[in-house]
C-alpha cells in the first residue's frame, strides 16, 4: 500500500490582536534549507507522489512524447536589430538550452553563448539575458545557478570570446550598460527580503568592493528596477510599490551627475516617464485617472506636473496598459471592453488608427523597438489556437509583415475552436471568460480545465499555450477565468479584488465555474481547476470554500499561507505587498486576511483530489507553505481523494531550468489531470 508520509507536529502558538493560530508544522519551516528532517520529509512526499502514479497509465510520457513530436529540429527566435547587428538565439529539439548569436546583415552568424556548454554540471542554470555594450564589443549576463533568482554577472569580450569580467555575485540580473562602454549598472536586492533595492556602477575588471552605489531605496514596501532611457541620456531609476511610484534619471553624459527625482512620489499616484526628442511622455493616474491618462513635459529635471500637457484624456472605458515611442508616431497599449488593443497616434495632430485583431480572444503587445528613428513599430500576437507571431508594420503605409511566427510540427490551427464570453456572478458584475476547444466535441459532456490567477493587477490574456494541447486533443474545455485581482477590465478590476475586496477574487472563480456549466461548457463531474503563485492562492481559497465543485485542482507554488507570512518581515518580499493584501498588524486587514487564508481555513471537508507543485529554491513563494500545507490539507479531508505534494529539490519559482525539463513538468500535471479522469 501507498500510504503518505505524516510529519511530526510541534504547536506552535501565533498570537496577534488576541487571536491565537496554532500551527502544527510551522517546523518545516527551515530558511537555510539544510535541516536533513525537513529534506528527509520531502523526498518521502515526493516518493508518495511518485508511488501513485506508477499506480496508473503512464499519461506523462505519452504526453511528454507528443509535445516532443511538435517541436522542430531547430527553433530560432526573432532576430532583434541593435545598431548594425542581429541578434538571435536559437534550440535544437533534443536540447535543454539555447545559443546566443549575432550577425551582420547578409553577413556570417557570430557565436555568443552556449548555456548547453555553459550550464554542464550544473543542476539549475539560467541566465538573465544577454546586454550588449552600445559599440557591441562586449556582453554582459547574468548567471544563476540556483533558481532563487540571484545572479553571478559576466561580462564577456567578443573579439577575445573570453569572460573578463566574473567580480558581481548576488545581483538581480538588471543590468544597463554607460555609453562609453567601460562601465555597467546592475541591481542588488536585500540578502534577506530578496527585495531590490541599490543601483550600483561596475566598472569593468574592478572587484566589487569598488562599485559605486548610485541609489539606495530605504522604504521596504519599494522595489526598484532599472533601464535605459529611450534617447539613451538617462539611466532610468524606476522605483515602486502597488499604488505608489517614483523615477529618478541618471545623467549618461555627465560623469559625475547623480540621480535627479523627475516627480516625486505620493501616496496613490503611479506614473511612468518615457524620453523622447520633443519631451517626456508620461502616463499617470494622478487626480483620479484609475485607468491613466498620458500627458506631456518638457525636457527637464525635476518636473513640475502643473506644466504637465494633456495629451490623452483618461477614461473610464479604456485602460492605458504601455507605450512605445518614434520620432513622428508613438502607439499606446490600450485594453478595452478587457481586450488588448494597439493605438497608433501621429504626433503632430494626434490622428489614431487601431491595429486590427480579429480573432474573439486574443494576446497582442508591443514588442519594443530599439532605434528610436526606425520606421516600423513590432508587436505580437497569439489567441488560443494561433501559434505566437511578430510583426512589423511600417508607420506611414501601415503595410504589415510577418517577420517571426512560433515554429509547430503536427499542429492545425483550424482543428480548434476558441470563444469569449462574459458571464454574470452574485453581485451582477459581467466577469469576461476565455474558451478553446476542440471542434466537434461535445461540450457539455466534455471534462473542463478552469485557469484563474486574479492578483497584483496582472493580466492573463487568451495566448496560446502549447502545454494544453495535448488536453484539448483528448477533448477538453480549457477556460480562462479573467477575474477580479486583474487589471483585464482596468484598474478598477484590480482594486475590486485586493485588499478588502479579495473576496471577489475568489467568488469570481466559483461564479464563472457554475455559470459555464450552466451555458453547458463542460461536465459537472469532470471540472478541474488550476492557478500557479498567487493563483495557487486563488486554488486553496475555492476549495475551502466549494470543496465539491471540482474533481481535481493543480495548485502551483502556492501562496497559501497568508496571513503567517504576511505577519513576517523576514519573509522575502512581504513588505512589498503590504498594499497588495494587507499589513498583519492593522486588525481590521488580519481579520480579513484571516477570512481567506487558505491555510487557515483548512477544516474537515470533503475536498477534491490536489496536486500541489513547489520548488526548495522557490524566491517568491517559499517552499514551506506548500509543504506544510499539504499535511494539513490531507488530515481534514473526510473523502478519499489524494492529497499529493511534487517538491523540487532544485530550482525556482518557475520550476526546474531547461526546456526538455519544463516539458516534462506540464506533462506531469497533464497526466495528473488524466489519471483522475480514469478513476
Amino acid at each position: 500500500m501507498n500510504k503518505p508520509p505524516v510529519p511530526k507536529k510541534i504547536p506552535k502558538k501565533l498570537e496577534s490582536h488576541n487571536d491565537i493560530r496554532i500551527d502544527d508544522y510551522y517546523w518545516l519551516r527551515d530558511d537555510e534549507r539544510k535541516n536533513k528532517e525537513v529534506i528527509s520529509y520531502l523526498e518521502d512526499e515526493n516518493k508518495y507522489t511518485d508511488n501513485w502514479f506508477a499506480e496508473r497509465k503512464d499519461y506523462k510520457t505519452e504526453i511528454y512524447n507528443e509535445m516532443l513530436k511538435r517541436i522542430p529540429e531547430k527553433e530560432t527566435s526573432m532576430k532583434v536589430k541593435k545598431d548594425d547587428y542581429f541578434y538571435f538565439s536559437e534550440i535544437f529539439s533534443n536540447e535543454q538550452y539555447s545559443r546566443y548569436f549575432r550577425e551582420k546583415d547578409g553577413g556570417e552568424r557570430e557565436l555568443l553563448l552556449d548555456l548547453n556548454e555553459l550550464s554542464k554540471g550544473e543542476d539549475y542554470f539560467s541566465i538573465s539575458g544577454i546586454s550588449p555594450s552600445p559599440d557591441h564589443s562586449y556582453i554582459a549576463y547574468g548567471e544563476d545557478l540556483s533558481g532563487r533568482r540571484e545572479f553571478n554577472l559576466k561580462i564577456k569580450d567578443l573579439s577575445s570570446k573570453k569572460v573578463i569580467d566574473k567580480n558581481v555575485s548576488n545581483s538581480s540580473g538588471n543590468i544597463v550598460w554607460d555609453n562609453n562602454n567601460k562601465f555597467v549598472f546592475y541591481t542588488k536586492k536585500d540578502p534577506k527580503t530578496l527585495i531590490t533595492n541599490k543601483v550600483y556602477k561596475h566598472r569593468l575588471g574592478d572587484q566589487q568592493e569598488k562599485d559605486q552605489l548610485i541609489y539606495e531605496e530605504k522604504d521596504p514596501e519599494f522595489n526598484l528596477g532599472i533601464s535605459k532611457s529611450r534617447m539613451k541620456n538617462y539611466l532610468s531609476i524606476n522605483i515602486g510599490k502597488t499604488e505608489s511610484s517614483e523615477t529618478w534619471f541618471l545623467d549618461l553624459k555627465n560623469k559625475s551627475a547623480k540621480p535627479v527625482c523627475f516627480l516625486k512620489r505620493k501616496d496613490n499616484h503611479l506614473y511612468s516617464v518615457t524620453e523622447n526628442d520633443d519631451g517626456f511622455y508620461i502616463l499617470t493616474n494622478m487626480n483620479d485617472c484609475k485607468n491613466f491618462k498620458l500627458v506631456k513635459s518638457k525636457l527637464i529635471i525635476p518636473s513640475n506636473s502643473s506644466n504637465w500637457e494633456t495629451i490623452i484624456e483618461h477614461s473610464k472605458d479604456t485602460y492605458l496598459e504601455g507605450i512605445d515611442t518614434f520620432k513622428k508616431y508613438f502607439y499606446l497599449e490600450v485594453r478595452e471592453d478587457g481586450l488588448p488593443k494597439i493605438k497608433k497616434f501621429n504626433k503632430d495632430d494626434l490622428s489614431s488608427v487601431y491595429i486590427n485583431f480579429n480573432d474573439p480572444a486574443y494576446s497582442a503587445y508591443l514588442a519594443g523597438s530599439y532605434d528610436y528613428e526606425s520606421e516600423e513599430v513590432f508587436y505580437g500576437y497569439s489567441s488560443p489556437n494561433c501559434p505566437s507571431t511578430i510583426y512589423k508594420e511600417n508607420h506611414e503605409t501601415n503595410k504589415r509583415e510577418e517577420v517571426w511566427v512560433q515554429d509547430l510540427k503536427n499542429f492545425d490551427a483550424s482543428l480548434y475552436e476558441s470563444e469569449r464570453l462574459k458571464v454574470v456572478v452574485r453581485d451582477k458584475t459581467k466577469v469576461p471568460v476565455s474558451l478553446v476547444y476542440k471542434k466537434g466535441i461535445d461540450l457539455k459532456n466534455s471534462p473542463m480545465l478552469v485557469y484563474g490567477y486574479g492578483s497584483y493587477g496582472a493580466i492573463i490574456d487568451a495566448a496560446f499555450r502549447t502545454s494544453i494541447i495535448p488536453l484539448l486533443d483528448r477533448g477538453f474545455i480549457f477556460a480562462i477565468a479573467h477575474i477580479r485581482g486583474g487589471s483585464e477590465m482596468g484598474r478598477k478590476w484590480y482594486e475590486d479584488g485586493k485588499m478588502q475586496k479579495k473576496m471577489n477574487t475568489f467568488f469570481d472563480f466559483i461564479d464563472v465555474t457554475k455559470s459555464l456549466t450552466n451555458l453547458n461548457y463542460g461536465n459537472k463531474e469532470q471540472l478541474f481547476a488550476m492557478g500557479g503563485s498567487a493563483g495557487g492562492l486563488l486554488m486553496g481559497a475555492v476549495i475551502n470554500l466549494e470543496p465539491e465543485l471540482y474533481k481535481g485542482i493543480i495548485s502551483a507554488v502556492p501562496f497559501v499561507d497568508v496571513l503567517t507570512t504576511m505577519s513576517d518581515e523576514s519573509i522575502p518580499l512581504t513588505t512589498f505587498e503590504y498594499k497588495e493584501w494587507g499589513n498583519p498588524a492593522n486588525e481590521e486587514e488580519y481579520n480579513y486576511m484571516k477570512q481567506y487564508s487558505p491555510y487557515d481555513n483548512i477544516k474537515p471537508l470533503n475536498y477534491p483530489s490536489v496536486l500541489v507543485t513547489s520548488s526548495l529554491h522557490d524566491s517568491q513563494v517559499q517552499y514551506f507553505e506548500p509543504a506544510k500545507y499539504v499535511p494539513k490539507l490531507r488530515e481534514n479531508s473526510t473523502s478519499e481523494n489524494p492529497v499529493l505534494l511534487k517538491m523540487n529539490l532544485i530550482g525556482g519559482h518557475a520550476g526546474k531550468s531547461g526546456r526538455l525539463n519544463s516539458l516534462e513538468e506540464s506533462s506531469f500535471d497533464n497526466s495528473f489531470l488524466l489519471c483522475l479522469l480514469d478513476e
